[in-house]
C-alpha cells in the first residue's frame, strides 16, 4: 500500500512498464478505487499484480465479515469492454502457489491478473503443508532485450500481433531498443494515437482474443465426479472448506452429486465439458447475486443454459453447509431432478 489505493495502484503500472514484477493486496473498496488505473493497464498492456481480499459490501458495508461479492468487478472492471484473468486459489497452498504464478500470467499476457480470496481465507489462522519453492524459471513472456532479438521481428509494432496469439512484443526501458510505446489512448499496431474505427476494432478484437484464449494456461478447474450422476455443483473459492459436509448431508438424504471447483476465470473449457455430463448443475456462491452464474450463463452454448441454476446466498458468516445444503434441494425439487 502508499498513502492511497490510487497511488498502489500506479505505482505497480510503472513498475510492470519499467520491467519490474509488483503487486499490491487491497479489497473490494480499494479494487473501486483503482478501476481507471486498471483500465489503463488492461489497453495500454502492462503487467502488474493485484490481490483482492473480498469482505462484505458494498460501500463501508460489513469489513470484518467474509463474502464472494467482488468476483464480476474483477473480471469486468473498468469503464469500457474489459475482461481480466482471475485467480482464485480455496486453500492457503494455493494461495501461495497461485501468488507467484500469477507474475507469470501478467507478464505472458501483459495485463493485470488478479487473485481473488476473501475474508474467511484471507484473515483466518490456518495449518497447511510447508510450501514447495517454485521450481521453474519466471515466465517473462515476449520481452525483447537485444537488438538481434529485435531484428529478428519483421515489422515490428508495439501493439502487432506478430504470431497470431494476439500477444504483442514489447520492449523496456535502458535497453537501448525502441520504441518503447505505452499509450492509454486509440492506438494502432505501432503505438500510434488513432481514433480510426478499423484500429480501434482490431485492438479490441486482439485484447479479447488474448485475454480469453489464456483460459487454457489458467489454473484448471478440479472435479470429484460420481459415476452416473447427473447433477453437478460448481463451486469457488473458500466454499472449499465447506463443499465436503455439504455433500455428506445431500448423502445423507439419497443424493450423490458431483463437483466441479473454479480455479480461473475465463472459465477453462473443462467446465463446459463438467456441464455437458451433467443435466442439472448448480453454481454455490458466497454473495446476493449469483456473480459466477451470471458468467456461465453469458459465456456457456446456449444449449446449455437450461443446466444452470443457482444457490447464492450471503449474510458476512463463512458458508455453512446445512444452509447451502437445504436449497439445493430446493432447487431440485423444483427442476425435478
Amino acid at each position: 500500500q502508499a498513502e492511497d489505493e490510487l497511488a498502489a495502484a500506479g505505482m505497480i503500472i510503472g513498475a510492470g512498464w519499467a520491467g519490474a514484477r509488483a503487486m499490491t493486496a487491497t479489497s473490494g473498496p480499494g479494487i473501486s478505487l483503482m478501476q481507471e488505473f486498471i483500465g489503463l493497464a488492461y489497453f495500454a498492456e502492462i503487467p502488474c499484480v493485484f490481490w483482492d481480499v473480498n469482505r462484505v459490501g458494498p460501500s463501508t458495508g460489513l469489513p470484518t465479515r467474509t463474502q464472494q461479492g467482488d468476483l464480476l468487478m474483477l473480471y469486468e472492471g473498468s469503464h469500457g469492454d474489459t475482461t481480466h484473468i482471475v485467480i482464485i486459489p480455496g486453500t492457503v497452498e494455493e494461495c501461495f502457489e497461485f501468488g507467484w504464478k500469477i507474475f507469470d500470467l501478467s507478464e505472458r499476457f501483459q495485463t493485470p491478473v488478479f487473485g481473488f480470496s476473501d475474508l474467511d481465507l484471507g484473515m483466518n489462522k490456518w495449518a497447511c503443508k510447508g510450501f514447495e519453492y517454485p521450481d521453474q524459471p519466471m515466465d517473462r513472456g515476449k520481452v525483447l532485450l537485444t537488438k538481434e532479438q529485435m531484428d529478428a521481428i519483421e515489422n515490428y509494432g508495439r501493439y502487432r500481433d506478430v504470431d497470431g496469439d494476439g500477444i504483442p512484443y514489447r520492449t523496456l526501458p535502458g535497453s537501448g531498443l525502441d520504441p518503447i510505446l505505452y499509450r492509454g489512448t486509440g492506438h494502432n499496431e505501432d503505438g500510434l494515437y488513432s481514433e480510426k474505427p478499423e484500429d480501434y476494432r482490431l485492438l479490441m478484437d486482439r485484447l479479447k482474443r488474448k485475454i480469453m484464449d489464456a483460459s487454457e494456461a489458467l489454473p484448471e478447474p478440479l472435479f470429484k465426479e460420481e459415476v452416473e450422476c447427473e447433477v453437478g455443483i460448481v463451486y469457488y473459492g473458500s466454499m472449499e472448506n465447506t463443499i465436503q459436509e455439504i455433500d455428506d448431508i445431500l448423502e445423507a438424504t439419497g443424493r450423490k452429486v458431483s463437483q466441479c471447483r473454479v480455479r480461473a476465470l475465463p472459465l477453462h473449457s473443462d467446465v463446459q465439458s463438467f456441464m455437458e455430463r451433467h443435466k442439472t448443475v448448480i453454481v454455490l456462491e458466497i454473495n446476493r447475486d449469483g456473480q459466477l452464474y451470471g458468467i456461465m450463463r453469458k459465456e456457456m452454448p446456449t444449449e446449455l443454459l437450461t443446466r444452470i441454476h443457482c444457490v447464492a446466498y450471503s449474510d458476512g458468516l463463512p458458508p455453512r453447509a446445512e444452509v447451502y445444503a437445504d436449497k439445493i434441494l430446493e432447487v431440485l425439487k423444483e427442476v425435478g431432478a
